[in-house]
């Protein structure tokens, strides 16, 4: 068990125990029953309520009634009260509206995320090479570090770059097209950048040594988001594969999710796509359908790291291309359909075509395309990174 989870898992057991521990004399009993425990040697709730109320009654030679009243008022104080559906959902929203979202910019996709991208969850942006999400990653960076006067967070950024697609060039391209407004004021551009702290691990022992670097950037600035681009990338590396690889993932995934539930805010993941084989189609329908035509090699890509990994990101967003035209799909989320946008890479980065979106059902939900993307990028970006 890693050190975060030992430490989570010590705060928890403190929880309850404190709660056990709470002393009989400061329950609001009646002095006299108050007493009667304490002359029975039985001080804790814990004591308490271990007995049966018969054993109770025997040990301390009184009534039915006594006891009963007795413990009544001890659970009340020392255990948890239950909670209904109906106050866990009023609990959830209230902690969703005050754990807060970091806007896309995008309209209809921040819509249905009820905000944007959440606080405190994994994030997962997949997609074929070339078709945006490096691009998209940027503009959240960029987002994440403008003044909440301008939709920001106001905040620093932790950026890890395993496969140096980043570009502060094109970062800046995007935040002068999109905010003319405040990135032509003298001296923003640096401070802007100056936010974002970009992390470029070459091994999986890098990577593990950004990610202790990070729990302690967290402690020393105002860190709003942390992108990780690409997970896949660093964990395809020349190591242990089998059933070492998915014990190494297993770690890094658990640690990443304790960092955004811990300090609540949004990390964004980037995976990679991989061909799927038909024996996996038949194993893990959720991710990908099976099909009998295998004529359109595209309808076979599914997200890398497997189905572990599936299941421990909140939101999966796909990014994708058909007969031309990009798409994002909401693909994964607790709290919203899949669906569908288009968009296009312009010099204010990505942008979508409508707000609407297309409501997606059956297999389209989690199939990744990639068709004909190569030649739909519109802007200049020489020297640009385009993944």
């Amino acid at each position: 068990m890693n050190k975060v989870w030992v430490s989570i898992w010590r705060e928890n057991r403190l929880g309850t125990k404190a709660m056990a521990e709470k002393l009989i004399k400061d329950m609001g009993l009646s002095k006299a029953m108050a007493n009667v425990f304490a002359a029975r040697n039985i001080t804790t709730a814990k004591e308490a309520l271990s007995l049966t109320e018969f054993e109770l009654m025997q040990l301390l030679d009184v009534g039915m009634a006594e006891v009963s009243s007795a413990l009544s008022r001890i659970s009340e104080i020392a255990c948890p009260p239950y909670q209904t559906a109906l106050n866990l959902m009023e609990q959830r929203v209230h902690k969703e509206d005050h754990g807060g979202h970091l806007p896309t910019g995008l309209k209809g996709l921040d819509e249905a995320l009820c905000g944007g991208i959440p606080f405190g969850v994994l994030t997962e942006l997949v997609g074929p090479p070339g078709i945006g999400k490096t691009q998209l990653c940027m503009k959240l960076s960029l987002l994440a570090s403008l003044p909440t006067t301008y939709g920001g967070l106001n905040g620093h950024v932790i950026y890890i770059d395993v496969e140096s697609k980043f570009s502060s060039k094109r970062m800046i391209e995007i935040g002068v097209q999109s905010f003319p407004d405040i990135f032509n004021m003298k001296g923003v551009v640096q401070e802007m950048a100056g936010r974002i702290l970009v992390l470029r691990p070459t091994t999986l022992s890098k990577f593990t040594e950004s990610l202790q670097q990070i729990k302690l950037s967290l402690l020393q600035r105002p860190v709003k988001l942390i992108v990780i681009d690409s997970i896949a990338a660093i964990m395809s590396g020349d190591f242990a594969q089998g059933a070492s690889r998915q014990n190494l993932l297993g770690w890094h995934v658990s640690f990443i999710k304790s960092l955004a539930e811990s300090s609540r805010i949004p990390i964004v993941v980037t995976n990679q796509v991989r061909s799927q084989t038909r024996e996996e189609g038949s194993q893990y329908s959720f991710q990908a359908q099976r099909t009998d035509d295998l004529s359109g090699y595209d309808s076979h890509l599914v997200a890398a790291l497997g189905i572990n990994w599936a299941h421990s990101v909140t939101i999966r967003l796909v990014l994708e291309a058909k007969s031309g035209q990009r798409f994002i799909k909401l693909a994964k989320s607790p709290l919203s359909p899949p669906f569908a946008f288009p968009f296009i890479i312009t010099s204010a980065g990505i942008s979508l075509l409508n707000d609407y979106g297309t409501e997606l059902k059956g297999m389209e939900i989690n199939r990744i395309h990639q068709h004909g993307h190569s030649d739909i990028i519109n802007f200049d970006g020489k020297g640009c990174s385009d993944k």
